[in-house]
C-alpha cells in the first residue's frame, strides 16, 4: 500500500481525500492544513491524523500538494528534500518547464520523485495533445476551456489584497481564444478599480480579454463545473482533412484530485527526478500488474 498524505484542504484536498480512500493500492497517511484551521473537522478523514506539519505523519510515501499553485515550488522543494515523493497540480504554463528543472534537480538529489502539473489541464490535456499530434502530425490543435470555473484563476484573485471571496469563470470564445468573467466580492472599505486593475495586470489575466464584476456574495454563483473541447484538423502522412475531437464535461476538483492520485501511485514506478505527465508511461498511472492491465486494455 502507498502511504499518501493530503497538503492543503481546499476543493482539491477534500475531493483527493475522498479518492484516496476508494483507491485499491493506497493509504491516507493524513491530512496537512494551516494550523488555525485543525480544530476544523473533517468528515471524510475521521480517524486520520491532522496535522499542521508533514513531519508528524508516520510514514509517507507520498505527498499531493493541494495548495495554490504559487505555493507549490516552495513547498515541493522542502518536502522533496525529506525524501518524500510530492505531486502538484502546477497550472502556470510559462513557468512549469523551469520549474520542472528546478524540481529535478532537487529530488534526484534526495533520490526521490516529483511529478509536475498532474491535473487536467497541464496534465491528461498534455498527454491528449501529444496523441493527437502524433496521429495528425501536420496541422493545428485548439484548445477551448469551458465554460467553467478555472480554479488556478480564482485562487489567484483571492490572493489579491481587498478581495473577500472571487469566482473566475472561462468562457471559450472559440480556435484556443478565452473570455475571463470574474466575480469578486470585497472586503469593507476596499476600492474596487483598485481590485479590477490588480487582476488584469495579473499573469494569469494578463493575455486574455478580462471583464471583473463586483457582487454582494460570490457563493451564491459558485458552481466548480468545467470542460474542454479539443480539436486538431492536420496531416496524416500526406493526407489532409483529418479531423480529430476530444471533449469532456467534468466537477474540476473531482477530477483533478482524481488524476493526482493517478500520479502518487506513477510517482513509485519511476527513477528519481521530476516528471510531467508526458513522460510517465500511461500503464504506470494504473493500479494492478502490467500484464493484467495490457490484456485488460489492449
Amino acid at each position: 500500500m502507498i502511504r499518501v498524505a493530503v497538503v492543503g484542504y481546499g476543493n482539491i484536498g477534500r475531493y483527493a481525500v475522498q479518492a484516496l480512500r476508494a483507491s485499491e493500492d493506497m493509504d491516507l497517511a493524513g491530512v496537512v492544513r494551516r494550523r488555525d484551521s485543525l480544530r476544523k473537522p473533517i468528515a471524510e478523514a475521521v480517524g486520520v491524523p491532522i496535522v499542521a506539519d508533514i513531519q508528524e505523519l508516520d510514514q509517507v510515501d507520498v505527498a499531493l500538494l493541494c495548495t495554490p499553485t504559487r505555493q507549490v515550488p516552495e513547498a515541493a522543494k522542502a518536502i522533496l528534500a525529506m525524501g518524500i515523493a510530492t505531486v502538484d497540480s502546477y497550472d502556470i504554463h510559462g513557468t512549469l518547464a523551469d520549474l520542472h528543472k528546478d524540481l529535478d534537480a532537487v529530488a534526484k538529489a534526495h533520490n526521490t520523485t516529483a511529478v509536475i502539473s498532474a491535473g487536467w489541464d497541464p496534465g491528461t490535456d498534455s498527454v491528449v495533445r501529444a496523441l493527437l499530434e502524433a496521429m495528425a502530425p501536420g496541422g493545428i490543435t485548439y484548445t477551448n476551456f469551458g465554460p467553467g470555473m478555472s480554479m488556478g484563476h480564482s485562487t489567484a484573485v483571492k490572493a489579491i489584497p481587498g478581495v473577500q471571496d472571487a469566482l473566475s469563470l472561462t468562457i471559450p470564445v472559440g480556435t484556443g481564444l478565452h473570455r475571463r468573467l470574474v466575480y469578486v466580492e470585497l472586503a469593507e472599505g476596499a476600492s474596487f478599480a483598485d481590485v479590477e486593475a490588480r487582476i488584469k495586470r495579473d499573469d494569469y489575466f494578463l493575455n486574455d480579454e478580462t471583464h471583473v464584476t463586483q457582487v454582494p456574495n460570490v457563493k451564491a454563483l459558485m458552481d466548480v463545473g468545467h470542460g474542454v473541447d479539443m480539436e486538431r484538423k492536420g496531416v496524416s502522412g500526406t493526407t489532409h482533412n483529418q479531423w480529430l475531437r476530444w471533449q469532456m464535461r467534468i466537477n474540476n476538483p473531482a477530477l483533478t484530485s482524481q488524476v493526482m492520485v493517478a500520479c502518487a501511485r506513477a510517482s513509485m514506478r519511476q527513477k528519481p527526478g521530476a516528471y510531467t505527465m508526458l513522460e510517465i508511461p500511461i500503464i504506470d498511472l494504473l493500479p494492478g500488474d502490467r500484464e493484467s492491465i495490457i490484456r485488460r486494455l489492449v
